[in-house]
Parts: C-alpha cells; sequence; structure tokens
C-alpha cells in the first residue's frame, strides 16, 4: 500500500544522509522543501522531492493521493524523556506548591514520588495499563510518534516489575515506538530512610537481574541529584546494569550541581536529562561525548526552577534535544508543541532549534536516529499533517492552539 501526499506547503526535516544528531549552530539550520510531494510505501518512506518533480503512479492500484493543499507536513516527534505510566493524578501538591512549598518540602513530607509509589502499590497491571493507554492515544493525537516512558514508581521489586510489563504491553498494542526504562533508583522509599546504602545494594542485587532476565527493559536510570542518589551510588547501579546490557539515561543537575553529568558522560550514557545547573565544567564533560543533552521544559515551567543553560549549550558546539517528561507530579502534559514553544519563549531557542531538538536530536537520545527524528528514505513513516498556516514558525508561536489536523504513525492515519 502506498500513499501519496502532494501538493505540501513545506515538507519540514528533509535528509538525503540521515545524520545521528545536529548539534551547536547547526541546530539554526532546517532543510525544507516548498511545494513538496511525499512518497509512503505500507510503513517507510519511500520518495519525496519537489511537486514538478512527483513520481507518475497511475498504474499502480494500490495507491492512494492525498492532496493536502498547502498544509505543512514534519516529522513525528521523539519524546525522549516522561513517566506516564501512573496511578493518580496529585493536583494536591500542585496546590502545595502554589502555596509556596518546594519540590524537596514535598517529597519530604511523604508526597512527590512516595505518593505516586503508594498508589502504584495498589493499582493493578490492567488498570495501569488502561490509565497509561489513555495518555498514549493523547500524545499521538498531540503528533508524537515515538516515546521513552520510565519505570520509578514502583520503588519495590514487585512493583517495578509491573510497571515494565505495563510498558511492554503499551509497546505490543499501540502504533507508538516505546523504549522502557528501568528507574529504580528514582527514590529511596520511606523504609529505607537511614538505611539508603540497603536500598541501593537491592536494585543491584535484586531489581537490575529480574528486569533483565524478563528483558523488560533497553535503559537504566539514576535520579543523581541533591537529596536523591549520590555520585557513588549511581556509579554502582550504572556498573550493575551495565553488566547486563543497559545503557544509563541518567537524572542529572535538576537541583544542584549534582556530577550527575559527568557520572552519566563517564558511563556513556545515551542522554542525562534535566540540566537546570550546567556550567564550565558540565559542559566540558559534555564536548566530545556520546551523550545527549536534553532539557526538560515543562518541569522547569511547572515547578518554577531556575532555566537551563540552553543557549551556553548551544554556543558550546553541544547538542540539545527537548523532551516533556509527562508525570503526575512536576510536567502533567506530554504536549510537545508545547515543549516547543516553552524552548522558545523560555530558553530564547529559535523555531528551528526547537524543531531539531524534538525530532532528530530527541531520536538519538531515544537510541532511534537511525529510523525516526526526520523524513528521509527508509525510515519509519511517522508525520503529522498541520492545519493551514503561514510557516513552521507559527507551530511554537501559537502556543495553545491545535495546528495538527492529523497524524499518520507507521504509515496509516490514527
Amino acid at each position: 500500500m502506498k500513499t501519496l501526499f502532494i501538493n505540501i506547503k513545506k515538507l519540514v526535516q528533509v535528509e538525503d544522509a540521515p545524520k545521528k544528531w545536529v548539534a551547536g549552530k547547526d541546530m539554526g539550520k532546517l532543510p525544507v522543501i516548498e511545494n513538496a510531494y511525499l512518497l509512503i510505501s505500507d510503513d517507510k518512506i519511500e520518495d519525496f522531492g519537489k511537486m514538478e518533480d512527483v513520481p507518475k503512479l497511475n498504474n499502480e492500484q494500490s495507491v492512494t493521493e492525498v492532496d493536502v493543499a498547502g498544509r505543512m507536513i514534519l516529522p513525528a516527534f521523539c519524546d525522549s524523556h516522561t513517566h506516564l505510566v501512573y496511578a493518580g493524578s496529585r493536583e494536591i501538591e500542585y496546590v502545595d506548591k502554589i502555596k509556596g512549598l518546594s519540590y524537596e518540602e514535598i517529597a519530604k513530607r511523604g508526597g512527590g514520588i512516595l505518593n505516586s509509589a503508594k498508589r502504584m502499590e495498589q493499582a493493578s497491571e490492567d488498570e495501569l495499563y488502561e490509565s497509561a493507554l489513555q495518555r498514549i492515544t493523547e500524545i499521538a493525537g498531540f503528533g508524537t510518534g515515538a516515546v521513552e516512558i520510565k519505570s520509578g514508581y514502583g520503588l519495590t521489586t514487585d512493583t517495578e516489575l509491573k510497571m515494565l510489563r505495563v510498558i511492554k504491553k503499551l509497546n505490543q498494542s499501540t502504533p507508538l515506538h516505546i523504549k522502557a526504562n528501568f528507574l529504580g533508583a528514582h527514590a529511596v522509599p520511606a523504609k529505607y530512610r537511614g538505611r539508603q546504602s540497603e536500598y541501593v545494594d537491592l536494585v543491584i542485587n535484586e531489581m537490575i537481574p529480574q528486569v533483565a532476565s524478563e528483558k523488560l527493559a533497553d535503559y537504566i536510570d539514576v535520579f543523581c541529584d541533591k537529596g536523591f542518589f549520590t555520585v557513588d551510588e549511581t556509579d554502582r547501579i550504572l556498573e550493575q546494569g551495565a553488566k547486563y546490557g543497559l545503557r544509563p539515561k541518567i537524572h542529572a543537575n535538576e537541583l544542584d550541581y549534582s556530577g550527575g553529568i559527568q557520572v552519566g558522560v563517564k558511563h556513556n550514557a545515551l542522554s542525562v536529562d534535566h540540566l537546570e545547573f550546567v556550567g564550565d565544567a558540565e559542559i566540558k564533560a559534555l564536548l566530545n561525548s556520546e551523550t545527549m543533552p536534553t532539557v526538560l521544559p515543562g518541569a522547569a515551567f511547572f515547578l518554577n526552577m531556575p532555566y537551563s543553560p540552553v543557549r551556553n549549550m548551544i554556543n558550546s558546539g553541544l547538542p540539545v534535544a527537548l523532551a516533556s517528561d509527562y508525570n503526575p507530579g512536576s510536567s502533567p502534559s506530554g504536549n510537545m508543541k508545547f515543549i516547543m514553544s516553552l524552548g522558545c519563549i523560555n530558553y530564547k531557542m529559535t523555531p528551528e532549534e526547537v524543531i531539531n531538538a524534538t525530532t532528530i536530536n530527541s531520536a538519538y537520545a531515544m537510541g532511534l536516529q537511525k529510523t525516526h527524528g526526520s523524513i528521509a528514505q527508509g525510515k519509519v513513516a511517522n508525520i503529522y499533517i498541520t492545519t493551514e498556516i503561514n510557516g513552521y514558525e507559527y507551530l511554537p508561536y501559537a502556543y495553545s492552539s491545535n495546528l495538527i489536523e492529523n497524524v499518520m504513525l507507521n504509515g496509516e492515519f490514527i
């Protein structure tokens, strides 16, 4: 089955030779074909170009022609950092934040991650799957075609495994490409307070081997930050993860200069995420590494935190990815178009930079750069079609408007 899109006003993020990422000043460049066509064959991109070169396919019986009449087509978003499998919302903590309580103060009195962990333990796999499926459907409608989902609201072996099994089922039953990330070291359970090293031992000696034996995770994560896990504890956990083939993706430097970026680079982390606190030493560590700096604008916006120095990172020659951090406590939204808007408004990124940060670079942060994140021959046919707008700059500009008219994942409209 082939689908031929014609009269595309602008075909955005096209590549003849796919790149692993874009970095530094190249983030400000965005390849576009005006008055274009796009040919999809089954679930892959077969061809694209200017309308004057559109192929003649009249003799083929299984071609559907779609005239998009001046609308634009972009690759679907890749959201490389979410926690969208959870049990129940946390709007009461939202009110506490409005009243002035900090993230750490809420956590100390049993809120935050520990609140989600308590609810997670009580929820069944079916309940978790059904609620997460609604969120998956929601973000697909927002134009997201690939997503990473972390565990980390379990904090016991059985509940972490339960979360990961739900993530696996979502990957098998939805059109999105889903990567699973084991985040047993998300917080220290209340019963281990004062005995944090014992919980680290549990993660290392029990959780990781069982996660690996069931092949439930692609990656391993640690919340390496002030008040959570130390560099030494992170080092131990990542070493064990490597023995079981789990590449790291690290929560780092959200609350302070934690050393999380450096330990992530040391272990060849695919990405280090959050990054509100980044200085010269952190930038130096990231340069010439294979680690993608990933910023989560939704969390900083929702928690009123300091903004990551994205301009310094880009001006230093680094690549930057953006992700939603969709979770019930600090970023209850998976709308990547809004994440682009926050990137422009709060981080002074250009529209070209935020599109690169939510497609090519975020695909790399999920290990999907060869198959997702751009319009290129042979890549998965994950695209969205805009409404009638003047240019791609309008997408982050109109931050609350729904500008996505249709979404195609794996070559089929959803």
